[in-house]
């Protein structure tokens, strides 16, 4: 108590004497130590009363500083959160860059705090790890990063707690995120893969899950999408703990069903994961929303143009908007000058390949657009209007017709006598199952949003056998305040 005295009295009295600024420059790091220490201090609270939650909305508090952490905060934080004699602090100290002797003699002089924590709980030994690693990665130290993040993951392999998985899965994430920005994920799949085993082992879902993201990521950076889907199909599934890992795992699995041509399942994923994922998650939206357009088009659907016009997307999907004009066209010629036009994009984004595919769709869209306007033309004309470049393009055109019309593309025949295709007359479409299968469609949709929602609502354990006490009730609504309010940094954080 001697001290809380001590620091209340020694706060206002430079206040009168030297001009505003000099307390003004100092308070944001003697603020973003305390902050600190409030933190370690809910992680504290969550470890000896064993509530996950509290080490959630740790990890959340955070995110919030991230971006205002200096080196003499997380110096000084480590000397009080872990023993000086200890392993970690050794280790952890020397990551940390040092700063000169003036911004040090600051932070001495500073009033000590009335926070104490308990020494030796190994949840406040990995936060430590945590926030030493996110602050080098910001600070682009790349090697001392990988290095603290190689010792965090040595020191994990010995703990077996349900308090540290929510830490721990975090530290996963940044652990295979600093070895892909030095282009290097092959050097950890093998620990990647040691680790999921592990989490798996000890029942640790929330782990499990980052983990197989991170796993499903490293293959599909390499292009290895047969043992991705192996690895995928073989890994244990349970309800999502995490939207953001949730998400991602659609996406990927969109990819993989991309490539292994099932394009309803992977249309069906990618735009999921791009409902689902928060409006902050930019780019992550973007990504999924390049992919789902790429796959409508292949499965022969023209997607709308707002799908091109959200906010904050139209420049990136511009070269999707060209390439979806040309495919609706069904224009051969203007589909090449795009794809050329866009090549590096289109290289960047991974998706060139699937471009190449689109081309027989071009070909296919032009048919039909020929069909509908004419009741009979020449083999000739069709190759003609297709811009059909081959050595004999008359015997390609009817190939393509023959095909057009086997797969139900084309309610047409050919005329081999004398090299003609004869469409067939329009019938009534009411007559039809294609109404039907529509609304089929769209009430499959409606229902499937339905079931998500109610399966992302979260209820308290016992909520319904035990009534809300006044001091409960404001600790669960500060709480929800304080989700509410770091929920955008997290989530542009984590995508």
């Amino acid at each position: 108590m001697p001290e809380d005295v001590q620091m209340n009295d020694s706060e206002p009295n430079p206040a009168a004497p030297p001009p505003a600024a000099a307390p003004a420059a100092a308070a944001p790091a003697l603020s973003t130590l305390h902050h600190l220490k409030e933190i370690a201090s809910v992680i504290e609270a969550g470890s000896l009363s064993k509530e996950v939650r509290r080490i959630s909305r740790a990890v959340r508090l955070t995110v919030a500083l991230r971006r205002r952490l200096a080196a003499r905060d997380v110096s000084t934080f480590l000397a009080f959160a872990l023993p000086a004699s200890s392993e970690a602090y050794a280790r952890l100290i020397a990551l940390v860059p040092k700063e000169d002797d003036t911004e040090m003699d600051v932070d001495a002089a500073a009033p000590t705090t009335q926070i104490a924590i308990k020494h030796g709980l190994p949840e406040i030994e990995i936060f430590c790890y945590l926030l030493v690693l996110i602050f080098l990665i910001d600070q682009k130290k790349y090697d001392e990063a990988k290095a603290c993040a190689t010792a965090s993951i040595a020191r994990l392999k010995n703990l077996n707690r349900r308090t540290v998985d929510v830490l721990a899965s975090r530290l996963y994430f940044y652990y295979s995120y600093v070895y892909e920005l030095t282009n290097s994920l092959a050097e950890i799949r093998g620990n990647l893969l040691a680790l999921h085993r592990m989490a798996t082992l000890h029942r640790d879902e929330l782990g499990q899950e980052t983990l197989l993201n991170l796993l499903l990521r490293n293959y599909l950076h390499y292009n290895l999408y047969d043992q991705a889907e192996k690895l995928r199909s073989k890994a244990p599934r349970f309800e999502a703990h995490s939207n953001q890992q949730f998400c991602r795992y659609l996406f990927y699995l969109g990819k993989i069903r991309t490539i292994q041509l099932e394009y309803t399942d992977a249309k069906e994923s990618l735009l999921q994961a791009a409902r689902k994922a928060p409006t902050t998650a930019r780019g992550f939206r973007i990504q999924c929303n390049k992919w789902a357009i790429i796959v409508r088009l292949l499965l022969g659907e023209i997607p709308e143009r707002t799908v091109f016009m959200q906010k904050g997307m139209k420049k990136a999907l511009t070269p999707y908007f060209e390439l979806t004009n040309a495919v609706r066209v069904g224009d051969l010629e203007l589909f090449r000058a795009v794809a050329d036009k866009f090549a590096s994009t289109f290289s960047a984004d991974r998706t060139r390949n699937l471009i190449v595919r689109l081309r027989h769709n071009v070909i296919r869209t032009g048919l039909r657009n020929i069909s509908i306007s004419y009741s009979r033309i020449s083999l000739a004309d069709i190759a003609k209007k297709l811009r059909l470049d081959s050595e004999n393009p008359v015997a390609d055109a009817e190939s393509i017709v023959a095909k057009a019309i086997r797969d139900g593309a084309i309610d047409a025949t050919i005329d081999h006598a004398n090299g003609w295709m004869v469409s067939k007359e329009t019938g009534d479409v009411y007559s039809t199952n294609e109404p039907q299968i529509a609304f089929n469609s769209r009430i499959a949709f409606c229902l499937n949003m339905h079931n998500e929602a109610v399966k992302a609502m979260r209820f308290p354990p016992n909520s319904h056998k035990e009534k809300e006490s006044a001091e409960k009730r404001r600790e669960r609504l500060q709480q929800e305040e304080e989700l509410a309010k770091h929920m955008a940094e997290e989530d542009d954080d984590d995508f």
